[in-house]
This record gives C-alpha cells, structure tokens and sequence, in this order.
C-alpha cells in the first residue's frame, strides 16, 4: 500500500490521541483570589519601580519579586506567591536579549574599564583604584594601579599601555564614565571629554562608547576585571607599600598573560608615536610660607620666590616648578586635601638668619630621620646643623640623612662640620673607616 487513506489517517491520529498524555487548556482559567484590586496595587508598586530606575539608574535597590509579595501581603491581600510572580513576569513581559557573536581582527580593538580594589597597605585598609586594558583578539589584559580615578590618573594609563605596547590601536572602547563623557545631551547624544579627544587624535584612535548599563557591548574586559581581581589579588592583598603592590601587579600580570596572542597582535597596530607628556601647567602664586598651593595641597619651593609668580608642571604623580623657565624644585604629588610636602633646602638662608626657627620647623618635623639626628647632636648647636646641610644642599634628603647617621657618633659629625681636631683612639674603627669613606664621596669635606 502506497499512502495511507483518508480513514487510514483518520485511525492513525486516533491513535495518537488515545496514547498521548492528557492535556488541559489552562489559558482561559481565572485566577479566584487575584482581585482586580490586588491587580491595581500591583501596577502601582510595578510604576513606582520604573520611577525610582529613572531616578537612579539600573541599580541594586531594585525590588525583588519577594518583596513586592511581602508589600501585597502587608497590604491585607491573601495571595499566594507564585501567583504574583507569574503576574509580575507578564506584566513586565521582558523578552531575553539576542546577543550577536563578534570576532575582532589583530589591532582593531582595545577594551577600557575602570575599577575599585581594597588593599592592605602597610596596616590600612584603602580603596585603590585600576586601569584595566583589554584586547579581544590578541586575548591580552594588561593594569595599572593608582591610588585615585582623577583624569590625571585617567590619561596616563592610556599612555603608559600604548608605550609599552609600541603602538596604539584602531578603536578604544569604553563605558559612560566621567573621564569620557562629560554630558548627556537627550537620549542618545554624548559630549566627550575635551582631553579624551585631544589624546585620541594625537595616537590616532577611535572613540567608541557603549551604550547605558551593557557592560556585554564590552565583554572581554569585563571578563578581564575578574580575571584580575582574582587571580592577582585575591590571594594577596597585604603589602608593606603602595609601589609593592604595583610591581607585584606587573609581574602577575606577565605570568597571566603567557597564553595570549600579543607578540603576533602587536605587528597590527598601528605606528608608534612619542611619548604624550600630559602635564597641566598651572601658574601659581607663592606665599608668605614659600608654599605653593595646588590642588588643596602645599608645596615648598626655594625662600627666594616668596610673593612672586612660578609655573608648576602638575603629572599624575609628580610636581615640576619652573621660574622664569629654570628649574627650581621637584615635588612627588600628594593625595588627600590640606597636607603639606616641604624642603628643609629651600629655607637654608632664613634659618642661617634665624637658627633657633629650626627646632619647631615643620620642614624639619616631615622627616623623622633627620629630626633624630637633629635632636640628638645638633639640638644646643643648630647652626652648624643648617651649615652642612648647606654644604650638600646638591645631594638628597637621603643621602644628607646618610651624613649625619648616628652610626658616625656625634664626635665624627662635629669633626665634619667644625674641624676641630678630636682623639681618633675614642672612635672605633668601623667608624673610622665610615667617615674616610665619606670623605673620599666629598660628602664629609676634609
């Protein structure tokens, strides 16, 4: 028999349906408890939550399905909870989101997020913050630590990767964060960072946004913070010092990356470019105290320019002030608001005129090292004190504090500074030999 008949296909299907597991159309039902008045107060609670996502964004302040139960319940409704959870889901009837598969070629895209990491530095618990970069093709993460998010911060680390890479890549992608967008302009338009652009056009990249809240539109980075986080600091976040935890950084991430495709990548970006110096010239007036101020914090510069104009040189991590276009004095930048950083050096002619200032001086009292040294040889004869730092005013505050270690003995330091002749039988001989040595540098004069 070819095909079946028309009563053939009848019993077929006849059969079918007496085999089959029975069925029951639910789709007309009505729920017996669920009140028109409950249905009311649901889309009230449901209208709320689109008000507060307005206000504050995806956030996790979020109701939950449980919660906005409890709310229904408390309201004297009888009820149970899966009904209002079927009710809440087809009244935000959301449908999943198709994700589309992408594949970058070498060179074209670079991934850029910035996050928080807590450490333990040298006893304290603090909120640092990284840079993470990120490159889809070449499967490479790379990160920098910093100890804030300013656009300082923000910039170098661009600099820093495209440095290290030797070269830049086609497009930059990034989220809605301060240090890209400056402002929403309606529902779609964005106004980018002046200094963003800058930096784009001198390396020669694309600047790519993504679009509220879709950390997938920038998966591989995302994915790269937690790889980072977890392989590199979760086991290890106690250090003696900040500049530790960065080089424990870098050497993680070396080992971390061995299986990328990076040295193959690299021949695909595009060319080298100099070095950007990203500095922000300010110029700044210098007070009574020979301070500068910048960004609420003091720094010293040499007694000479009190009252006048200097230029200031401000980096990420470094101070550089200028007068009249000659270097006059470095300063490692500060974090915080109000502290001071100050050198004994730029005082040296006021405290010859005034010896006894140097004693309380907050210029002496930011370090400790030279302040025991102070108040151990020097207190009753300072200045003889203020007269060998002036000898070797050309040398750093470490190597001055090297001078006048109490492992020479207070007798070599008088020596040193009033040439007195002492009985050198009084003084051992490692100290003997300590301060021949010295000699020898010309850090003791003879």
């Amino acid at each position: 028999m070819e095909g079946l008949t028309d009563e053939g296909a009848n019993v077929k299907g006849i059969q079918e349906e007496i085999c089959s597991e029975p069925t029951y159309d639910t789709s007309g039902r009505k729920c017996r408890k669920y009140t028109k008045e409950m249905d009311m107060y649901l889309d009230e609670i449901l209208a709320d939550e689109v008000e507060k996502g307005k206000l504050l964004g995806r956030n996790k302040q979020q109701l939950t399905q449980v919660q906005i139960y409890d709310l229904i319940v408390a309201k004297g409704f009888d009820i149970s909870l899966s009904t209002i959870t079927n009710k809440i889901r087809e009244k935000r009837n959301k449908p999943k989101e198709c994700f589309i598969r992408q594949e970058y070629d070498y060179g074209d895209r670079l991934e850029y997020d910035f996050v928080e990491v807590k450490l333990v530095i040298d006893g304290e618990l603090g909120t640092y913050h990284m840079a993470v970069l990120s490159s889809p093709a070449g499967d490479f993460r790379w990160a920098f630590l910093y100890k804030n998010q300013k656009k300082e911060v923000f910039m170098d680390s661009h600099v820093r990767f495209f440095e290290m890479m030797g070269g830049t890549y086609k497009e930059v992608v990034y989220d809605n964060i301060k240090n890209v967008v400056t402002r929403f302009i309606g529902r779609n338009e964005k106004e980018l960072n002046s200094d963003l652009i800058k930096l784009s056009l001198y390396y020669g990249f694309d600047i790519n946004v993504t679009n509220c809240f879709k950390g997938n539109e920038k998966g591989h980075v995302e994915s790269s913070v937690k790889i980072i986080r977890n392989k590199v600091y979760a086991m290890h976040y106690k250090f003696k010092t900040f500049e530790e935890a960065v080089n424990y950084l870098q050497q993680e991430l070396i080992v971390l990356n061995e299986k990328s495709k990076i040295k193959e990548e690299r021949d695909y970006l595009l060319p080298y470019k100099p070095k950007l110096e990203l500095a922000n010239i300010k110029s700044v007036k210098v007070n009574k105290y020979s301070f500068v101020r910048i960004d609420n914090n003091y720094y010293s510069v040499p007694e000479y320019l009190v009252g006048k104009e200097v230029t200031a040189k401000v980096y990420y991590d470094d101070i550089i002030i200028y007068s009249n276009l000659h270097h006059v004095c470095e300063h490692k930048k500060i974090d915080g608001a109000n502290e001071i950083s100050t050198d004994t050096r730029h005082y040296l002619d006021t405290l010859a005129k005034k010896p006894g200032a140097i004693k309380n001086s907050y210029a002496l009292k930011s370090l400790p090292k030279l302040k025991s040294i102070y108040d151990t040889y020097f207190s009753k004869k300072p200045k003889e004190f203020i007269d060998l730092i002036r000898k070797n005013q050309n040398k750093n505050i470490d190597e001055i504090v090297e001078i006048l270690s109490p492992d020479l003995s207070s007798n070599i330091i008088a020596f040193s500074t009033t040439k007195n002749h002492i009985n050198l039988g009084d003084i051992t001989r490692s100290q003997t030999n300590k301060y021949n040595e010295l000699c020898i540098k010309g850090r003791i004069p003879l």
